[in-house]
């Protein structure tokens, strides 16, 4: 008989899969009491309700505690851009008009214009890491990456970025389910600081506009686009929190699964030309967002088990990214694996935004560190995770170059 499904414990934090697997051979559409939510397992499950317009992405509709505290906990947090509907909350058709005035600035072609930047900063990041010897690739390398990246694509000038790390930080160390109150309140002030430092941007880009993202939602939001100035601080929030914490964790957390498989690592160093597929293959193996979430609409069947309207329904994505049904020896790590069908960047609709720019990073980031030390090595053999089980990622990762 298995227990009620419950990844929240640090034994399970620390090594999910054999959990999950499980669960998707004995029951892979499990209710799980310790959630209040159906737990989805199997690839071909979680695929298709990240499909399904039954099932909304709005977690303020579900009839479950932890999501009703988790709202409570976001709203607070959030201040008062929290009471507004986001992209990665709203359905159609808000979902769409909202998506559509933000990607512009995330297509594949416009993200490539970024690639001479990205890797003049990752250059830059392990010349002042290798000068110490000794470093800790996130601290060094995984987190500040992505948040000087989107801090420059907002126009965020170089002065300021020390903020945007010090908010960053903040927001991180508080996005797990039990935040301790001196945490969530730290995180709440860095919100208002920020919120009230994009106010005066936007308020600045429509007296002078320039190239950059900000101007661009404020531009869109004046040419007849209903973006109401609510929504382009809650929009401009979103992108600093949601991005930079699942990039952190494809860069650390995969740099750690190829120290534990180290013929893997070898053969990216030999062959730098697999470090596209080398990255498919870490966003599969260890996924940086483990878990998504969506309601049920209306009353219908799943597997043969009934889901009622407003019911939580868990997907897990770090499951179903190791299905025997779709992946050959899923736990086997495997730079060169085509094709890759990963759904670590979810599914549908809410496909994840920032997909080619997570990509373009981690591409150049792992290019870079074959490039110029195929000789890096852990100091330490004890993974040190987070307490967050949905955005998994690890607290440090100390490394020697020398």
């Amino acid at each position: 008989m298995l227990e009620p499904f419950n990844p929240f414990r640090p034994e399970v934090v620390a090594d999910p899969y054999p959990y999950y697997q499980r669960y998707r051979q004995q029951e892979p559409v499990h209710y799980s009491e310790a959630l209040d939510a159906w737990v989805l397992t199997r690839y071909r499950d979680v695929e298709a309700v990240l499909n399904d317009d039954r099932f909304s992405a709005n977690r303020r509709l579900a009839r479950n505690r932890f999501a009703q505290l988790m709202v409570q906990q976001e709203m607070q947090r959030m201040g008062p851009v929290g009471q507004v509907t986001t992209m990665l909350g709203a359905d159609p058709p808000e979902h769409t008009r909202l998506r559509r005035l933000v990607s512009k600035a995330f297509t594949v072609r416009a993200v490539e214009s970024l690639r001479p930047r990205i890797q003049q900063l990752v250059d830059e990041l392990l010349d002042e890491a290798e000068a110490k010897g000794d470093f800790d690739l996130v601290a060094d390398l995984a987190f500040p990456l992505p948040v000087i990246v989107i801090a420059e694509m907002l126009g965020v000038p170089p002065e300021d970025r020390h903020l945007f790390k010090r908010w960053s930080d903040d927001v991180a160390a508080s996005l797990g389910l039990l935040t301790r109150p001196d945490v969530a309140e730290r995180a709440r002030q860095s919100i208002l600081e920020m919120t009230e430092y994009f106010r005066q941007a936007v308020a600045e880009r429509r007296r002078r506009p320039r190239e950059d993202l900000i101007s661009g939602l404020v531009a869109a939001e004046e040419q007849g686009q209903a973006l109401s100035e609510q929504e382009v601080l809650a929009t401009l929030v979103l992108l600093l929190v949601a991005g930079n914490e699942t990039t952190t964790n494809l860069i650390s957390n995969g740099m750690l699964a190829l120290f534990r498989h180290p013929d893997q690592w070898e053969r990216l160093c030999r062959q730098p030309e697999l470090v596209r597929t080398a990255v498919e293959e870490l966003l599969r193996y260890e996924s940086p967002a483990q878990a998504t979430s969506r309601v049920a609409l209306q009353e219908l069947e799943i597997d043969g088990r009934r889901v009622e309207p407003y019911q939580m329904v868990m997907c897990i994505i770090g499951a179903a990214n190791r299905d025997p049904e779709v992946f050959a020896e899923p736990d086997r790590l495997d730079i060169a694996r085509e094709p890759n069908p990963h759904l670590a960047f979810g599914d549908g609709i809410h496909f994840c935004l920032g997909a080619p720019l997570a990509r373009a990073e981690a591409q150049t980031a792992f290019a870079a560190l074959a490039r110029r030390f195929p000789r890096i090595r852990p100091l330490s053999d004890r993974a040190e995770w987070g307490p967050n089980y949905i955005l998994r990622g690890l607290k440090r990762l100390p490394v020697s170059v020398r």
